[in-house]
């Protein structure tokens, strides 16, 4: 919803909040301790992010313009911040498995109702060689693969340290565009890749 209305480069920033999210509702949750190794860390990650986003031309955040499309992604990076948090008060008894199928069936039944009047009001989806595989993708891979790797990441280091590795998204995205794209990889590239890099090892030390 929040790309219909915004750009990608808000889109990109605002998704990067999801971390300070986490930390800020975990100080207040959990009365857990903002030391200024972890704050001085999380800045670091946040300037390298940026500086990735901007391709080093900081001066374009004078000239963003905002829609309501922020506002969808700023609520998407609260709710889920209060997911990844609502993960440490998960039941010992249960496994992660069950809990994932768990989630996604409750998943299926909020959202059928919707995907039902979508196909009412805009006619059905039609998969083609394009789009089918793309769906299969978002399906399996982005969806039922990543999150039982981010609950397994969650309950093993914790809702914090998984967030922090969460900042190397961007990363990953430029070295596959590198690979597959051929897009070029520059100096603030490297750059970015250092102070990404070294923020979250100087948040997650110790």
């Amino acid at each position: 919803m929040a790309g219909h209305t915004t750009s990608a480069m808000n889109l990109s920033l605002i998704s990067i909040t999801f971390p300070v999210f986490v930390l800020i509702l975990e100080r207040i949750w959990f009365k857990q301790a903002i030391s200024a190794q972890r704050g001085a860390g999380i800045v670091i990650v946040l300037l390298g992010v940026v500086c990735l986003i901007t391709r080093g031309h900081l001066s374009v955040l004078l000239h963003i313009s905002f829609a309501i499309g922020d506002l969808w992604m700023l609520l998407a990076a609260v709710i889920f911040s209060l997911y990844s948090l609502l993960l440490r008060q998960k039941p010992k008894g249960i496994s992660i498995n069950s809990l994932q199928f768990s989630c996604f069936m409750l998943g299926l039944l909020f959202l059928l109702p919707a995907f039902a009047w979508q196909q009412f009001s805009q006619g059905p989806c039609v998969l083609t060689a394009t789009t089918g595989p793309a769906v299969l993708y978002v399906g399996i891979f982005a969806s039922l693969v990543a999150f039982i790797f981010w609950n397994r990441a969650v309950d093993t280091i914790g809702p914090l340290k998984a967030a922090m590795v969460y900042y190397t998204s961007p990363l990953f995205s430029g070295i596959l565009a590198w690979v597959f794209l051929k897009e070029p990889m520059g100096v603030i590239h490297l750059v970015s890749l250092s102070m990404i890099l070294s923020g979250i090892g100087l948040t997650n030390r110790g």
